[in-house]
């Protein structure tokens, strides 16, 4: 098998004490082991930049304390309620009192989470919601509400969150005077502005411009996971990133290739008329800080923003690679639960480098695809509602893979690694990464998959408990699942799509055995961090 190596600027903290060991939750706990991101080297930061950098760590904290309004309420009240320190924690890493891989209380008191978190009253019904004439309810930054009379109210985000809003506004806007960046003063005051207006599109514009700086502040809401009941309302979150010169100039040679990899997805042509920006770019950066969504739950581990489909028209997106974060999960999670779940043969494709750029293509795959319907159903997020992030998941999953194995045909990447490592990587990542459950439409899409490879045959499961591949199987298999996803999303059919997640997104006997597995060898299902200054 491929070594893989530890970098020094992260490390697993193993040490369970003897109080955590009593507690009914420090198997919970467990699942998330603590890695430390240590104090970035800025020596050859200014000290402009290190003074704009606390800066955004200091609007990334009022994130984090918006996005605990926003998702659950009163955190203070929450964990003042709680006695065991380890329940504490875990509700910590969880923002609230449920677990996000189930939706289940663990807390007492709590009935089990809402699948509009905190979006929508709790007595809404979707029918309420499509009756109710106001345009301003699709909107992903309006809160419903119940007025006095018990109707529904629209409510913006900038009005709901003011105060949060307010001193964000005032950290960018101290930063934009003290930077040295033309660039980074123009984007952070007009986000600064987008956050009090709940207008995106010209700050949007403002980051993608930025592409000469060393550091990056992702900042605003992006993600619509929390948001099960509609899948419309977009969750605060933020990221402090300093970027990595060398491996972002590697990585932006394959910009200009963004309109071959929209050519490449496989499906009828009539799905693929989507022209990406000519604007994308690609970075790879070391992350130094997540609040807020970002930091709930499962860690992502790459970016592809923004969201926004005219921005993504107009002038593209930008994937961003977490790498250090990449490496951790790689080196803690993937690898290891590949040594116990895969037969030698396929445990000897396992690739740090494979990891990393399956990783990278699946977040240009979140650019690429179907953003309006065909069929003049309106783009593919109000068409398929509550499914579309699951499908968003399973495309950008499935496709980013064939992205890979296209450049191991086409492009000069077979020195790094094979087919066969990317494929065998991906599969342990995907079984890795069944643990997020039904919970989320992330694991709902890694489950989905799993059970399409299943069925095409392209993995066997032995009396060994490990799994044998056939990579030829795979690759056609998730290239008929890519089409078909693809389909879906092109003619907004909302009927196929819940049918095919109610057909695949069901957790197997296998399934629960490779928990059983994983658990049993002490494999964490994600990380958690401890943030040095």
């Amino acid at each position: 098998m491929k070594k893989y190596l530890i970098p020094a600027t992260l490390a697993l903290l193993t040490v369970v004490s003897c109080n955590e060991t009593k507690s009914p939750f420090a198997r919970s706990v467990a699942d998330y082991a603590e890695v430390t991101i240590a104090a970035p080297d800025l020596s050859d930061i200014t000290d402009n930049g290190k003074e704009v950098l606390n800066l955004y760590r200091f609007a990334a904290d009022e994130v984090d304390a918006l996005y605990w309004e926003q998702y659950f309420g009163d955190k203070q009240a929450l964990l003042d309620g709680i006695s065991d320190p380890v329940q504490k924690t875990f509700a910590e890493i969880n923002y609230g009192p449920w677990d996000r891989s189930t939706g289940k209380s663990f807390v007492e008191g709590y009935a089990d989470a809402l699948p509009g978190a905190g979006f929508y009253p709790a007595d809404m019904t979707k029918e309420e919601f499509d009756a109710w004439d106001n345009p301003a309810k699709n909107s992903p930054y309006t809160l419903v509400r119940r007025a006095d009379d018990g109707s529904l109210q629209a409510v913006w985000y900038h009005d709901a969150y003011k105060e949060h809003i307010d001193k964000i506004g005032n950290y960018l806007k101290a930063a934009a005077d003290i930077t040295i960046k033309p660039s980074v003063a123009k984007y952070l005051l007009s986000k600064a502005e987008a956050l009090k207006t709940d207008s995106y599109y010209e700050s949007s514009l403002a980051w993608l411009d930025m592409d000469d700086s060393k550091m990056d502040l992702v900042i605003g809401p992006n993600e619509v996971t929390d948001d099960q009941l509609l899948g419309i309302k977009r969750s605060y979150e933020a990221f402090v990133l300093l970027k990595k010169q060398a491996r972002t100039e590697e990585l932006m040679q394959y910009v200009s290739r963004i309109g071959e990899f929209q050519q490449d997805l496989p499906g009828d042509p009539a799905y693929k008329t989507f022209q990406p920006g000519a604007g994308s770019n690609i970075f790879s950066c070391d992350a130094l800080y997540y609040a807020g969504k970002a930091n709930a739950g499962v860690k992502v581990i790459a970016l592809n923003l923004p969201f926004d489909s005219d921005v993504q028209r107009d002038r593209g997106t930008r994937t961003i690679l977490l790498e250090n974060i990449i490496n951790a999960k790689y080196n803690h999670i993937v690898a290891p639960a590949g040594e116990v779940l895969l037969e030698s043969d396929a445990a000897e494709h396992l690739s740090a480098d494979a990891f990393l750029w399956n990783i990278a293509f699946r977040e240009v795959a979140h650019g690429l695809g179907v953003k309006e319907t065909v069929n003049g159903l309106g783009n593919v997020e109000e068409a398929l509602g509550n499914v579309a992030p699951t499908l968003e998941e399973v495309k950008a999953n499935a496709a980013g893979i064939l992205l890979v194995c296209k450049l191991q045909n086409h492009y000069d990447i077979h020195h790094l690694f094979t087919k066969e490592d990317a494929l065998a990587t991906y599969f342990a990542s995907l079984l890795r990464s069944e643990r997020f459950g039904e919970g989320s439409a992330l694991g709902r899409a890694n489950i989905i998959i799993y059970n399409y490879l299943a069925q095409e045959g392209a993995f066997q499961r032995k009396a060994s408990n490990q799994y044998s591949l056939d990579f030829g199987k795979m690759e056609t298999a998730l290239s008929d699942l890519t089409a078909l996803v693809l389909k879906m999303q092109a003619t907004g059919d909302k009927a196929a799509a819940e049918a095919f997640e109610g057909q695949y997104a069901k957790r197997s006997a296998d399934y629960d055995a490779d928990l059983l597995y994983l658990g049993l060898e002490n494999i964490p299902a994600d990380i958690r961090f401890n943030f040095k200054k």
